[in-house]
């Protein structure tokens, strides 16, 4: 037996759970969770650092009206109910009364390994994991969900390593794969947004960012970016026009979902298109334009009026089925590349870490659950102090 089996302090840990009752209330909770041994291929991972992600917000909370939200149990196992708003409960049918664990990812020390060469390798090593369930004190993981750390780098550097650096490097390959010269990105001040920026002025890409406030300007213009517009500006669409007649960008990565945003986009790309076009054609200009929504910070219907040609597309944009269609080795290089750049290019600011008992204090989700730029939070689930 390994001397890493001999310590059974790690035998169980808490982790954060959502539970969408059909009574219609959801249910958040720290449950204790006895920590499977790890098989030849698995390691024992104490998680250190995970981020909450937007994506991780929809799990979170499902489809709960979180103004409704009320906090119970004690300081250290909190439980806040919140109650699913009523025409929404049909969209949670597949995971009503399954109490389900959160977090895509995150990073922290592997404290047990299983018997193989490569699980060893990895013992005591800070890694970072995207293995879902993340809000736990201690997960049980395969060896290749985990992505060694550079020497110095904490678990706090490593806890976003997958889903904003992928998702930009994603965004940049899909470009690239798609035929198109240059990039637009909404909701452009984001850590996400911020990486992308740092990405396409190493590679020598055009990005157009699309904000809604002055500060957020002045952040990606303290970055380098060039081209920043604000969608809160009366002169928006000239501004967009011209960043686009300038870059000549076709191919569009929107947070937001709901709302005007894409259409306008798709506009001010036909715009710049018939600038420069030699001549007229009724049908708008042959050269296909396309928004693809990644992300829903706005819940509301998406809505544009096709005033922009016939060669236009809009549709949905998921990490994880483009990481599958570029296959394991490409992926692997864009893998490689965030552990090469983790603290300069995919450096991520987090604006408070907490544990997961603060976590669950209705202050904290009134502040995370905007998912507002400026304002991400990183769990640590063994921060000092809790149970």
């Amino acid at each position: 037996m390994n001397q890493s089996n001999r310590h059974h302090n790690h035998s169980s840990g808490l982790q954060l759970r959502s539970l969408v009752k059909s009574s219609g209330q959801l249910e958040l909770s720290l449950v204790r969770m006895e920590t499977p041994r790890p098989a030849s291929d698995e390691v024992v991972v104490r998680v250190e650092a995970a981020p909450i992600n937007p994506s991780d917000i929809g799990l979170l909370f499902g489809a709960a009206d979180m103004t409704t939200a009320e906090q119970f149990g004690t300081k250290d196992q909190p439980v806040v109910t919140a109650t699913v708003v009523a025409k929404f409960m049909n969209a949670m049918a597949g995971r009503i009364d399954h109490s389900m664990p959160v977090g895509n990812e995150g990073a922290g020390v592997v404290v047990e390994a299983g018997s193989s060469e490569a699980a060893q390798s990895l013992m005591g090593k800070t890694v970072a994991v995207m293995g879902g369930a993340m809000y736990s004190q201690y997960r049980c993981v395969k060896v290749d969900q985990c992505l060694v750390l550079p020497t110095g780098a904490t678990a706090a550097d490593g806890a976003s390593c997958f889903v904003n650096p992928l998702t930009a490097l994603g965004m940049v390959e899909t470009m690239r794969l798609e035929g198109h010269a240059a990039l637009v990105h909404t909701a452009a001040a984001s850590n996400l947004g911020q990486m992308l920026n740092k990405i396409c002025s190493k590679d020598e890409i055009a990005l157009v960012n699309i904000v809604r406030k002055p500060e957020q300007e002045g952040l990606l213009r303290s970055i380098g970016a060039k081209y920043v517009c604000n969608a809160s500006s009366p002169t928006f669409m000239d501004d967009l026009t011209q960043a686009l007649v300038e870059t000549g960008a076709t191919l569009a990565f929107d947070a937001t979902g709901g709302g005007k945003l894409a259409g306008q986009i798709l506009t001010c790309m036909e715009a710049a298109l018939n600038r420069n076009a030699k001549e007229y054609s009724r049908y708008g200009s042959t050269t296909h334009k396309q928004v693809y929504i990644y992300g829903g910070l706005d819940t509301g219907p998406t809505e544009f009026n096709r005033s922009f040609g016939m060669a236009w597309g809009i549709g949905g944009w998921l990490l994880f089925p483009f990481l599958l269609r570029i296959g394991s080795q490409a992926a692997q290089a864009l893998r490689q590349r965030v552990t090469n750049e983790l603290k300069t290019t995919f450096a991520s600011r987090y604006a408070k870490e907490i544990s997961m008992a603060e976590a669950l204090q209705l202050d904290a989700i009134a502040t995370y659950g905007l998912r507002a730029t400026g304002v991400k939070y990183l769990i640590n689930p063994n921060m000092a102090g809790v149970a």
